[in-house]
This record gives C-alpha cells, sequence and structure tokens, in this order.
C-alpha cells in the first residue's frame, strides 16, 4: 500500500509515528521529549516547543522549520520532494543519509519514489 504524500516529508522521512508529530496532540509525549531534549544538549525546549505538522503542513508549527532540505526543496526550489530535483541525490542529501538509518531508508524511499515504485521499499 502506498503512502500518502502528505505523510512523507521532502526528505523522504515518513512522518506517521514521529514523536514529535504526535506530542503536538499529546501533553504527556511533549513533556517527555522536551525533557530528553534537555538532558541531550537543548536545555532551552519547553513542551509548548515540541510540535510538528510536517512539511507540508503549516510551517508555523513545523519542528524544524529552518531544515536545510525543506528550505532547499520546497522554498528555494519550490519541489515537493527531493527526488524532483535535477541534482538528486545531490551530495549533501547523500551525506546526511550518512547520519543514521532513518535518514538512508529516507534516501532509499526517494529513489524508489523517483522510479515510481512503491513509497515505502
Amino acid at each position: 500500500m502506498k503512502r500518502s504524500s502528505y505523510s512523507i516529508g521532502a526528505c523522504g522521512l515518513i512522518c506517521e509515528g514521529c514523536e514529535i508529530l504526535e506530542a503536538s496532540s499529546n501533553p504527556e509525549l511533549a513533556r517527555s521529549n522536551a525533557d530528553w531534549l534537555q538532558q541531550h544538549g537543548y536545555p532551552q525546549v519547553r513542551p509548548e516547543d515540541v510540535h510538528c505538522s510536517g512539511c507540508k503542513g503549516d510551517r508555523a508549527t513545523h519542528w524544524s522549520a529552518d531544515c536545510w532540505i525543506l528550505l532547499c526543496c520546497v522554498d528555494k526550489k519550490g519541489l515537493e520532494f527531493c527526488y524532483e530535483c535535477q541534482d538528486f541525490p545531490c551530495s549533501r542529501l547523500n551525506e546526511w543519509a550518512k547520519g543514521n538509518k532513518r535518514y538512508e531508508k529516507a534516501v532509499g524511499r526517494l529513489k524508489a519514489m523517483k522510479k515510481g515504485k512503491e513509497s515505502t521499499p
């Protein structure tokens, strides 16, 4: 089954199940995420700061509205997904994918989407 384009970020990450997205409507999860972030180098984060409506949602409620991928793909190039770019996959996106397995899977998902295959390889 294909996922809707709304549930997949411009970078290929799947929004469904994201704790930050879910924290938008779950105060306990927002507090838990804020506590974790405070303990890991972000002491200024408050529970009310932990919210997101996804890349295709209201930018004012996006967790990382200054995300370099969002700024490049959506704002600068007017695209919905990175795979629509003529430079896909660019060196910066490839480096980002090396950051962790979720990012690697996200770029793989974008590659599959570009080929017109299922959106969740």
